[in-house]
């Protein structure tokens, strides 16, 4: 009985020492950043410089593998972050990034899609209960209030105050971020990767935020307009392509839908191009079944989809990743796959 009793006690002690152990982990998040292991290589003792005995005749020698003496001042151990850097996302279709350590840019085609930008920025600010100190709408522009980020690795989380603006560049829109302020705690920050990292985090969320937006109205485009009209035709070289009695605007919007529905995943858009990756892994027979054709019998892999602007229609070609276009026999059955698509209309 005895021994029961201390076996019990042992078993209390122990899983109050693990419950201790846990609330200080989940209180410390500082080991997320941290290198784990052995550290015994901090205590390596600096190299001398080699005594030669009087008398004695080294070998030639050259300096190729000499080590240069430096004196490191950045962290080390414990003290050293490796976490990995922030990069900025071209999440919005034909965009594309720059970074500086003043600021990051999410550089994006002057389209009709983007001409609401900024009241788009506004809207989302206020959505995610960012306060602004200051905005001239006229310029464009706008000044937050400090924002705070929640993070998991950081005990005391990062504040910031950010500057951003809606820049007509040319035939590009330029949405830029740059830091009025960083600290963490009551320590001001001015080390310029932190800066950089946390402006590339804002510029992130804005992003995010809009694709999210563009995903969700391209969607609703795709399930909203009606039945388009698919047929057959060729180039000005002769090769065939496939044309959608639609406007470029219409089309483009559906096809990311259209195409995912018959198993070409989209990998990448380019607007202004025309030009659509995907990667096609076909469908199961029930899934053509249901779609109510029979399965195109082209090879599965990657392809290139050039879309054209033919006024009120569009056309589309389909191009293996070796550079070669559908056969007529390869386009006709795409025909017929994406009318069948593409007559699925009020959401279906």
């Amino acid at each position: 009985m005895a021994t029961l009793l201390q076996k019990s006690k042992v078993m209390k002690i122990a899983g109050l020492s693990l419950v201790v152990f846990l609330a200080a982990c989940s209180s410390d998040q500082r080991y997320k950043r941290q290198v784990s292991g052995d550290q015994s290589y901090l205590d390596t003792p600096p190299l001398k410089t080699l005594n030669i005995p009087e008398g004695m005749i080294l070998p030639l020698q050259n300096s190729e593998y000499n080590i240069p003496a430096m004196n490191s001042t950045g962290a080390v151990g414990k003290d050293l972050d490796i976490r990995p850097p922030l990069q900025a996302l071209a999440l919005l279709t034909g965009s594309r990034v720059e970074n500086s350590a003043n600021s990051s840019k999410l550089l994006l085609e002057n389209t009709p899609e983007y001409s609401k930008l900024w009241p788009q920025i506004n809207n989302l600010l206020e959505k995610n209960g960012y306060n602004i100190s200051h905005k001239d709408d006229s310029a464009q522009t706008l000044t937050t209030d400090w924002i705070t980020w929640q993070r998991a690795d950081e005990n005391v989380p990062y504040q910031g105050r950010y500057r951003i603006s809606v820049i007509q560049q040319g035939y590009q829109t330029a949405l830029s971020v740059s830091n009025e302020g960083l600290k963490h705690g009551e320590k001001e920050i001015t080390a310029p990767a932190e800066i950089q990292h946390y402006n590339v985090m804002m510029l992130n969320k804005l992003a995010g935020d809009l694709s999210q937006q563009q995903d969700a109205a391209s969607l609703s485009s795709a399930k909203s307009t009606g039945a388009l009209s698919v047929q057959s035709g060729s180039d000005n070289t002769g090769l065939p392509q496939i044309i959608v009695r639609a406007p470029y605007n219409v089309v483009w919007n559906r096809l990311p839908h259209a195409l995912e529905s018959i198993g070409m995943q989209v990998t990448d858009r380019t607007r202004s191009k025309g030009a659509i990756e995907v990667t096609y892994k076909g469908r199961s027979s029930s899934d053509w079944k249901t779609l109510g054709v029979e399965a195109p019998s082209i090879s599965e892999g990657n392809y290139k989809l050039q879309v054209g602007d033919l006024d009120n229609r569009s056309s589309l070609q389909f191009i293996s990743e070796k550079g070669k276009p559908l056969t007529q026999s390869e386009n006709d059955q795409m025909v017929a796959v994406l009318e069948a698509v593409f007559s699925q209309s009020n959401g279906k």
